[in-house]
């Protein structure tokens, strides 16, 4: 039976800083390991290690050196130290472009340890060319030293100033013979946006003060209590194996699913889903970009008449089913799928105010509820 009273002491036993590669993740991961030998089973443990660089180091050097060559423009000390610096601007981006291609290989700086545990549920059909069903949920939390709204902003910023900045200082300083002054006040606002973006984005360090509890013990929670759905009641689904994820290092480069893929590839992407649980607040999103109103509409009807008799409320977008996380790295891979989070709540993540009062439990026994009939109609399909 799908239990409000197990989510919710399940949220609560693991809703505490869980830091990537921390023992507070292993701690956590263990936990999870524990619930799931009470259910009468062993699950399987992927353990790996990651480094911090590519996404907690990469993105503030690529970002300072940009920075550093659009203000090298502005200065125009001539050809020849703009040439040097764009050449080693050049190296420098090609030698960290090379290794962060495959960041789950990357063994230099911080390296830490951290693991994937999974449950895989076989199908009644005993083919070998394999349709599977994949649940994601990640075990680690972060927090960040600025709110993600700003960390946000941030980078709308940084992004549109730097083009807007870089296409003023070229025609002000290199193409015009004799610009208005009004260029160079322009070129000298658009250089300080810039700057102070590219500060914001430097100054925004990790931090293990979250309790993760939207993002994304909701999510743990939520893929758990469908296992343990699905073992006490002894079901097996007739033409998908069942794949129950619980990542770790999402919060570090989505780590754990690059890693986990390797145990996934002979899978059939073109009929297997991938359904990825994180973020889940108060409210409820379906994100899809492969079962929407226009594409597989059929079975997006199934499931909004589920919605309805569920007297679920959510809201629709036709997005990625993963923002940067397990589920958008496997929509690259080639996998189709679907998943749930709530973007109302991404003011609280990654801070001290990501905690359990912010999670809405009737809304994850509904979700639990929905997921099960879902699973059901597809695999009435075949």
């Amino acid at each position: 039976m799908i239990s409000k009273e197990s989510l919710d002491k399940n949220l609560k036993d693991i809703s505490f800083p869980r830091l990537s590669g921390t023992e507070h993740e292993k701690r956590a991961s263990e936990m999870l390991i524990d619930k799931i030998k009470d259910l009468g089973i062993t699950p399987q443990v992927q353990p790996f290690t990651f480094s911090t660089f590519y996404s907690r180091i990469y993105p503030k050097i690529i970002f300072t050196l940009a920075f550093w060559i659009l203000f090298v423009v502005f200065l125009n000390l001539g050809a020849l130290f703009l040439f040097i610096n764009l050449l080693l601007f050049l190296i420098f981006f090609i030698l960290l472009e090379i290794p962060t291609r495959t960041p789950e290989t990357i063994q230099f700086g911080n390296v830490l340890p951290s693991q994937n545990v999974y449950v895989r549920i076989p199908s009644h059909d005993p083919s070998p060319y394999k349709k599977s069903i994949l649940l994601f949920a990640h075990i680690d939390s972060k927090g960040q030293r600025l709110p993600i709204r700003l960390r946000i902003l941030s980078f709308r910023l940084w992004i549109p100033s730097y083009g807007i900045g870089l296409s003023l200082i070229i025609f002000t300083r290199y193409i015009i013979e004799d610009p208005s002054p009004i260029f160079f006040i322009l070129c000298i606002i658009f250089l300080v946006i810039n700057l102070i973006a590219t500060l914001l984005i430097d100054f925004n360090t990790t931090n293990n003060e979250s309790y993760g509890a939207i993002d994304n013990c909701s999510g743990l929670v939520t893929v758990f209590e469908l296992l343990k759905y699905y073992i006490e009641n002894n079901l097996n689904l007739n033409h998908y194996e069942l794949w129950f994820v619980f990542t770790g290092a999402e919060e570090c480069g989505t780590m754990g699913v690059r890693n986990f893929y390797k145990k996934v590839l002979d899978i059939n992407k073109e009929e297997s889903y991938i359904i990825n649980f994180d973020t889940i607040g108060t409210e409820l999103g379906y994100f899809s970009c492969h079962i929407t109103p226009n594409a597989d509409n059929s079975l997006y009807s199934e499931f909004k008449t589920i919605f309805e008799k569920l007297d679920m409320t959510y809201y629709f977008t036709k997005a990625t089913f993963g923002i940067r996380s397990d589920g958008l790295y496997l929509r690259k891979q080639g996998f189709h799928g679907f998943g749930f989070g709530d973007l109302d709540a991404y003011k609280y993540v990654h801070s001290v105010e990501d905690n359990v009062d912010k999670v809405n439990i009737d809304g994850l026994y509904k979700l639990c509820k929905f997921m099960v009939e879902s699973l059901q109609k597809i695999d009435q399909r075949g």
